[in-house]
């Protein structure tokens, strides 16, 4: 019977199509940049074969919808012959005009139909999209002395530079989305909420949440979406070169790099070095590593991932969050490091891939193929929590070489076996002195956080019980901060450990 054809072929003249959704939705898009692409699918729930007539957009010209109609890029398709029981996939993706308009995200709504005619009948598919202006910086030298405030959110394409003896301003509350492979190069400064630009009170109830529209936000650029929110490495990260000076970051949360930031020193004892100051920041979903989002494309230096990484450089960090750093939570290859009530609470969501402590430091180089260079390291750890999911999570390499750099770590929550001894060898130091008011335990569960490895939903305030909490003025190293990371009073007779003070 070689004239017969399969049912599915035949063609019928009545009957609808359906569809996999009646819109397809774009959720906080933002303007003159192309979105993630979406897919609709066609169905022809018939027997027999359909004649579609007629795919077409209201306006095919001038629309800001692009489609792909069964592999073909094209605005409008006739004539599409869909089996019995079979489909159709369109591709739909936007790319919307700025309206001209400031406001909050989501301030205007772009929509246009997507027209079906088939068998006599007219269906429509509708295409919505949640449009956000933005200030778009893309592959750009700054104009020196520039100013970033928080009506738009500013995006990142490929490579942004603060020029040498420009300073970038960030203002309150200002957003920061990095597209993957993105960074931002400071060769001159970096001021984020700066104590000129934002001081907050000194009142008891005058605390700063961590969702507070006073912070600044630097975020990947699909952070948005609930499967990138917690994702590490899209984005290269911030990069302060040799000639970077005077950095303050304030009030703000970094997140989705592959290195939050990067202090690119060298490693000469006498080479002025880049200096950061952070207070009162979170940094998380850190990775340089496999696991990330943009993969080799942000990170350039095939260094491992960080909340910072140093070579050679200057850090001062104070009462911050460092959370789900995938390799490392701060790296240091030389240079001069200083954590006041910080709480290292490392938890990478996927529990097999960290092998690496959240602190690392070396006075090796880490780019220079002279493996006997060394450089000038200080290292103090004071009044903080170092934790995470692995039992050292500490490393000082070379510690023989520059013990007297120096090396002091005291009144901090630590998970080590390394140096879990009450006295020092020539190797490694003894970090359960009593002089040194440390507590050192191997009991993953040690420090009792609220809530912890639970992605957006943790807490690393410390539970009650926990050995951190309420440590008496004379156990506490100086400088006391009189506020914690949310601006919460922090008493000196009971101050807690790390960046959190507990309220009850």
């Amino acid at each position: 019977m070689p004239g017969c054809k399969p049912r599915e072929e035949e063609l019928q003249t009545s009957g609808a199509l359906e569809f996999s959704a009646d819109t397809v939705k774009f959720d906080t898009v933002f303007t003159t940049l192309r979105t993630v692409t979406k897919r609709l699918w066609v169905y022809n729930r018939n027997p027999k074969g359909v004649n579609v007539d007629l795919v077409t957009l209201d306006q095919p010209v001038t629309s800001p919808y692009t489609l792909i109609i069964n592999g073909d890029l094209k605005q409008t398709a006739s004539n599409l012959f869909i089996r019995g029981e079979d489909s159709l996939l369109i591709l739909v993706r936007a790319k919307l005009p700025d309206s001209g308009q400031n406001g909050a995200a989501k301030g205007y709504v772009l929509e246009e139909k997507l027209n079906f005619r088939t068998n006599g009948q007219d269906q429509r598919v509708l295409l919505r999209s949640f449009g956000q202006n933005i200030y778009l910086h893309d592959n750009v030298a700054l104009a020196c002395n520039s100013i970033w405030t928080n009506d738009r959110p500013h995006v990142l394409y490929d490579t942004v530079l603060v020029p040498v003896n420009c300073t970038l301003t960030i203002k309150p509350g200002t957003r920061i989305y990095a597209h993957a492979g993105a960074v931002l190069l400071v060769q001159g400064t970096l001021r984020v909420n700066s104590p000129s630009d934002f001081t907050p009170g000194s009142g008891m109830t005058d605390t700063i949440s961590e969702r507070s529209a006073l912070r600044v936000r630097f975020a990947g650029d699909r952070s948005g979406e609930t499967q990138y929110a917690t994702a590490p490495g899209q984005w290269t990260g911030i990069q302060f070169y040799p000639t970077s000076r005077n950095n303050i970051i304030r009030y703000a949360t970094i997140q989705n790099a592959s290195v939050g930031m990067w202090l690119l020193g060298s490693n000469s004892s006498t080479a002025v070095q880049p200096d950061v100051l952070v207070q009162n920041s979170i940094i998380r979903y850190i990775s340089g590593g496999s696991v990330n989002f943009a993969g080799a494309l942000s990170n350039r230096r095939g260094l491992p991932g960080a909340g910072i990484l140093s070579l050679a450089g200057k850090a001062t960090v104070e009462n911050t969050l460092f959370s789900d750093c995938y390799e490392y939570a701060m790296l240091g290859y030389g240079g001069n490091y200083a954590l006041n009530y910080c709480t290292i609470a490392n938890y990478a969501a996927t529990g097999a891939v960290r092998n690496t402590p959240s602190l690392g430091f070396t006075n090796a180089s880490a780019l220079d193929t002279d493996t006997t260079k060394r450089s000038p390291l200080t290292v103090k750890v004071y009044n903080s929590i170092v934790w995470g999911a692995i039992d050292d999570e500490l490393v000082l390499a070379n510690y023989k070489e520059y013990q007297n750099g120096p090396v002091d770590i005291r009144n901090t929550l630590l998970r080590t076996k390394l140096y879990s001894a009450a006295t020092d060898v020539a190797t490694k130091p003894g970090l359960a002195k009593s002089s040194l008011n440390n507590l050192i335990s191997p009991d993953p569960l040690y420090p009792k956080f609220t809530r912890y490895s639970a992605g957006t939903a943790s807490n690393y305030s410390l539970g009650l019980g926990s050995p951190g909490l309420s440590r008496s003025t004379q156990q506490q190293v100086q400088p006391l901060l009189d506020r914690d990371l949310l601006n919460v009073p922090r008493p000196a007779a009971r101050a807690d450990l790390g960046a959190y003070q507990t309220t009850k």
